[in-house]
């Protein structure tokens, strides 16, 4: 109970528009000293774990549990929107901390969508870098010591098989998927893979494992074959009908079934290499 209301049960007193403005003055202050307190614990924490120059700080895993938990609290008139985007940017901004950062956008789907859904989940404090083309942002990544990369998760014209360029085991991956909570009136609603150099193994969350396929004998019966148990992203491959694959098998799914799929509609699988994983997407109603 709140100090106002506590005083107004003394005396039976409704709160004045003065008392209000105080207790919200009071939430505000407690919410700073928090975030400061938080700081404190971070800089504490980079000393434990030694990461403020090691790139190591994203914890996908770790991310997404707090993200399910904020998720499954939240009630009141505050759209969760407003709430996502807060503990987004607080998470963010604290894991520059630890260890300073860039993100490398394609803007190939669109300079707004891309910024928009960048600045709602990183913030302004995070350096921001504009490329065109999904495969500079890979090799950009690739360069760094620590930044991520935003790539849509979508089929952009243009971008080629940009993940084939993740298959070798040192090369960048695919760590996470955003928005992490999805609604129909999204405001950051364009689907973006994030994508890093390796990360610790008890860092990562692979609940949606993401394939790199080569096939040949690409065709509409072969996709329909496995659309119904992956989503797919397809560029043109080698021979005329050859395709590489983006494919993100979902729990209760399996490489093998998927190529067994493609093999029954007259697909033959190349290779695989198996290219990151992010969590399930957390499904809201609008």
């Amino acid at each position: 109970m709140s100090g106002t209301e506590q005083a107004k049960q003394k005396t039976g007193a409704a709160p004045t528009l003065g008392d209000l403005r105080a207790e919200i003055d009071r939430i505000d202050a407690s919410m700073h000293a928090l975030l400061m307190e938080r700081g404190e614990i971070i800089g504490e924490l980079i000393k434990v774990k030694r990461t403020a120059e090691s790139g190591a700080a994203f914890r996908p895993a770790r991310e997404v549990s707090m993200m399910r938990r904020l998720v499954e609290r939240h009630r009141g008139i505050l759209p969760l929107d407003t709430v996502e985007s807060i503990w987004r940017v607080i998470i963010a901004t604290f894991t520059f901390v630890q260890a300073p950062y860039s993100v490398h956008a394609d803007f190939s789907a669109g300079d707004a969508l891309v910024r928009d859904s960048a600045r709602f989940h990183f913030g302004f404090t995070v350096p921001l870098s504009a490329h065109l083309g999904a495969a500079a942002v890979v090799a950009a990544v690739a360069r760094s010591k620590g930044d991520l990369g935003l790539v849509p998760a979508i089929a952009v014209a243009g971008s080629g098989a940009w993940w084939t360029a993740l298959e070798d085991e040192n090369a960048p991956k695919i760590i996470a998927r955003l928005p992490f909570v999805e609604r129909g009136d999204h405001p950051a609603s364009l689907p973006l893979f994030v994508v890093s150099r390796p990360i610790a193994a008890d860092g990562a969350i692979n609940e949606v494992q993401t394939w790199s396929i080569k096939v040949a004998g690409w065709s509409a019966a072969a996709a329909r074959s496995i659309s119904a148990i992956a989503e797919i992203i397809a560029s043109p491959h080698g021979a005329f009908d050859g395709a590489a694959l983006l494919v993100s098998i979902a729990p209760g799914g399996s490489l093998d079934h998927l190529v067994k799929a493609l093999i029954a509609a007259g697909a033959s699988v190349r290779s695989t290499a198996l290219v990151g994983g992010h969590a399930t997407r957390y499904t809201v109603g609008a």
